[in-house]
């Protein structure tokens, strides 16, 4: 998994709250069994028409957001189904970052795991910051991870609360398998010593 420390990126404002985990990935493109290729129908609903045609008012085929890498949205984010395949689909258009006033729990469980960094604010911050967005096409924020703190270069800042295991899972860049392997030697001292007689018979080891 990518390490997160400090990010930049442009912020795209999708200014809709309950956009659930069908919205994000439709039912239709579960098929899939590889992670990659899902930021093509990412809000496919939304980003084109019942004939396939890119609706050119959704935001993100608007540019310069088709190049976002932060999202901007409101309350109840990733709710419905538990399906990965949202968060995949989201990393795999380029986002990094997902700021909204709150998200549903399996859905920011799975963005954790993949190192995608969901972001809860007030939801008073969050509506400055749609303000921001609209005031300035292109708009940018930095998000340091280790200080928990976003900003811009025209004076806005903000503290961010974020779970410490969280913090150091993604500053590291550890994944459950990486989790795992920093015990390594634990488990393979472990599987020593528990070994089943036909494996000390292999090893030439008495039980």
């Amino acid at each position: 998994m990518q390490k997160f420390n400090t990010f930049t990126g442009i912020v795209v404002p999708l200014d809709m709250a309950h956009v659930d985990t069908d919205q994000l990935v439709p039912k239709q493109f579960l098929k899939r069994t590889e992670r990659e290729g899902y930021g093509e129908v990412l809000l496919y609903h939304h980003r084109f028409d019942a004939e396939g045609r890119e609706v050119k008012e959704f935001v993100l085929n608007q540019p310069p957001y088709h190049q976002a890498t932060i999202m901007l949205a409101r309350e109840n984010f990733g709710s419905g189904s538990s399906r990965e395949h949202a968060p995949w689909a989201l990393q795999d258009f380029g986002f990094r970052v997902l700021i909204a006033p709150s998200f549903a729990d399996i859905f920011k469980t799975n963005c954790y795991k993949i190192g995608l960094l969901p972001i809860e604010l007030e939801e008073h911050v969050v509506d400055e910051l749609f303000e921001h967005v609209h005031d300035k096409l292109g708009y940018e924020l930095t998000v340091d991870l280790d200080e928990q703190t976003i900003g811009d270069d025209e004076g806005f800042a903000c503290f961010f609360e974020v779970d410490p295991f969280r913090k150091r899972c993604l500053l590291e860049g550890l994944d459950e398998v990486g989790l795992t392997l920093l015990h390594e030697a634990d488990i393979a001292a472990y599987e020593q010593q528990h070994a089943a007689p036909w494996q000390a018979a292999v090893t030439g080891e008495r039980q």
